[in-house]
């Protein structure tokens, strides 16, 4: 821009088009921390990315699929087409990072974070929506800005087809999640409007892949229990939107018996309390399957769940 005798990089010149954008626009990056043992833990891994904008975005989102996304296969003895699914979408993944890139701002100098764990991937940048977007509306991907933070940036990556630039990041992100058979993500930020985060929930049966769907027992008694598994799980499909059907029958059949949390917490192979009761038990509960014990003390420590009469129902027995 300027005069042609004495003309001077824009902005956005200087963020697509610098090697190092952060002499102009100090923590110009992204960060991707993991944190194998949950967010609480004492172990963690950071990776940081900078450069041109485009060139960091691209090598953060292929940092992120190359070494955090798995894709899960279960096979069924009951049909020939197996379930597919993955512990994180990258269709999601992908629009909640050039969302970030986007929206930020490049005149407060925090990065975008990415940080990973067994339990969520969140996207963490500063700061947060414009005013002019209600979170009830967003969270239902049907908010539209009235006005975009950044719209050069946009334009640019709109031509390298990295965004459209019409609102459709959220409705992507929603479909993405919904299609991989994934929690709903969570959408979060203050009052004042000064962060912004994107939660995605792992796969609830990302922690299954590895261990055993049926109970132990006879041949003839696995093989009833797994026809049990099957029945169940396309009775409670439509029950509940929280946990896939095939998690939810295996907790159906395991408490036929009252069991305590840390029983079932075991059997479906989960560590992490917050990630338990979020994705599994409350939504059992609420759908009217499973029912304390103790319904007055709740905290009791001597809780344990077992089904109601719905879940009998569901269990034909």
């Amino acid at each position: 821009g300027g005069p042609r005798e004495r003309g001077f990089p824009k902005n956005v010149g200087l963020l697509f088009f610098n090697d190092d954008p952060r002499r102009y626009f100090p923590v110009t990056q992204i960060d991707v921390v993991w944190f194998p043992d949950g967010a609480g833990g004492d172990r963690f891994d950071e990776k940081i990315f900078t450069g041109p904008l485009a060139r960091m975005t691209r090598e953060a989102l292929d940092y992120i699929r190359r070494n955090y996304l798995t894709e899960t296969v279960v096979k069924h003895a009951d049909r020939a087409e197996a379930e597919r699914f993955w512990n994180f979408p990258y269709p999601a993944i992908e629009e909640a990072v050039i969302n970030a890139v986007y929206h930020r701002s490049y005149e407060i100098r925090e990065p975008v974070e990415v940080r990973i764990s067994p339990d969520d991937l969140v996207v963490l940048s500063f700061p947060g929506p414009d005013r002019s977007i209600h979170m009830e509306e967003l969270r239902a991907g049907h908010a539209v800005t009235r006005r975009y933070r950044n719209r050069r940036i946009g334009e640019f990556l709109k031509e390298l087809d990295l965004t459209e630039g019409r609102s459709t990041g959220i409705p992507k992100i929603l479909r993405a999640m919904r299609s991989n058979g994934s929690a709903p993500p969570e959408f979060q930020t203050d009052d004042d409007r000064t962060f912004y985060l994107v939660r995605l929930p792992v796969h609830a049966s990302t922690a299954l892949a590895d261990e055993p769907v049926i109970a132990h027992g006879s041949g003839s008694d696995e093989s009833h229990l797994h026809n049990d598994l099957h029945r169940i799980s396309s009775h409670l499909v439509d029950i509940t939107a929280q946990v896939t059907a095939q998690v939810t029958a295996q907790v159906v059949l395991f408490c036929r018996e009252p069991r305590s949390a840390r029983e079932i917490m075991h059997r479906l192979g989960l560590k992490h309390w917050k990630t338990f009761q979020q994705n599994y038990l409350h939504p059992l509960i609420e759908s009217g399957l499973v029912e304390t014990t103790i319904p007055d003390k709740p905290t009791s420590r001597n809780q344990k769940y077992r089904l109601t009469a719905k879940g009998r129902a569901a269990l034909g027995r």
